[in-house]
């Protein structure tokens, strides 16, 4: 009888050998299923961002045409020949510096404005106590709902019989007065994610409210700040009814007004609309490419709590 190794042998048993390579198939299983989720997930995303791009891409490429081949049926997506003149006829047709100008002026005004009243506005909502303070900052929500065009003929008469028709003050004067709801709610939101303890050390110190508000919360707002200022600067600069309700002056026209005077009843130079149109657009994607990092991070911040 032959005698076996004195050293045992350690055995796994079945019952564990059999649960270890179950659950490596399951492991398996779930990095499949996970790469296939993140695959279709990724193939929607490049499908929805092309889709989203295409009226660009259309955009840009008929203001590179001729303009008797902008409409022609199938679209020619690349332009030829490649008419890099339409830009320059674009914004020598029109005034487009003055145009540019001005709506900077305006844009300029209401970043003080919005910025500067809305976090005043902001601050007292979120870290002063006063009766009726969530009552108040509800009536100021409540204004979100009430559409821009139900206002447009009252504020029209009031600005009227004030005199300020074809001047820029309808278009700035009442950004100081609070802001913006919107603007209000963000910021907001985002000083009450501040810890309190900071305000206190300041009291102790002796710090007033306005100089907590100012020395504090203003410099640590930066990323909410510098959101406002982004909304502000595209709202401005996109602006159409505004401009069209209280500018008469052609010196006085914004970017947007320029834009419309390409359109007539006679005839449309699409081919110059198409060009200055894209050039008008650059401003804000180079605005906003170099800006979405703070864009991105305020949004988030402003989120933390409500």
């Amino acid at each position: 009888m032959s005698r076996v190794d004195n050293y045992p042998v350690t055995q796994q048993p079945v019952s564990a050998i059999g649960a270890s390579s179950a659950s490596s198939r399951l492991i398996a299983n779930l990095r499949n299923e996970e790469w296939r989720w993140s695959a279709v997930t990724l193939v929607v995303l490049v499908v929805g961002a092309f889709v989203m791009a295409l009226p660009f891409l259309w955009l840009l490429s008929s203001s590179l045409k001729l303009e008797r081949m902008i409409f022609i049926f199938p679209p020619q997506w690349i332009p030829n020949p490649v008419r890099f003149q339409n830009y320059v006829d674009a914004l020598t047709y029109k005034p487009f510096g003055t145009y540019i100008a001005n709506t900077l002026w305006i844009v300029l005004l209401n970043e003080i404005a919005i910025v500067g009243s809305a976090s005043f506005c902001a601050y007292g909502f979120a870290r002063i106590r006063f009766p009726g303070r969530d009552a108040w900052f509800g009536i100021v929500l409540a204004t979100m709902m009430v559409p821009y065009f139900v206002l447009m003929i009252p504020q029209f008469v009031i600005f009227s019989r004030l005199g300020w028709t074809d001047s820029y003050l309808p278009l700035t004067v009442p950004f100081f007065f609070g802001g913006g709801a919107f603007n209000i709610f963000l910021l907001r939101q985002f000083f009450r994610t501040l810890p309190p303890e900071l305000a206190d050390a300041a009291r102790i110190d002796g710090c007033d409210e306005f100089g907590i508000y100012w020395r504090i919360f203003m410099p640590l707002a930066k990323p909410a700040l510098i959101t406002v200022g982004i909304f502000t600067f595209l709202n401005g600069w996109n602006d159409f009814i505004g401009p069209l309700l209280y500018i008469n002056s052609p010196d006085k026209f914004t970017v947007a007004i320029g834009l419309a005077t390409f359109r007539s009843i006679m005839r449309t130079r699409w081919d110059l609309l198409m060009a200055a149109s894209t050039a008008m657009i650059l401003p804000v994607l180079v605005l906003f490419f170099f800006a979405q990092r703070y864009f991105i991070q305020g949004i988030v911040l402003s989120g933390l709590k409500g």
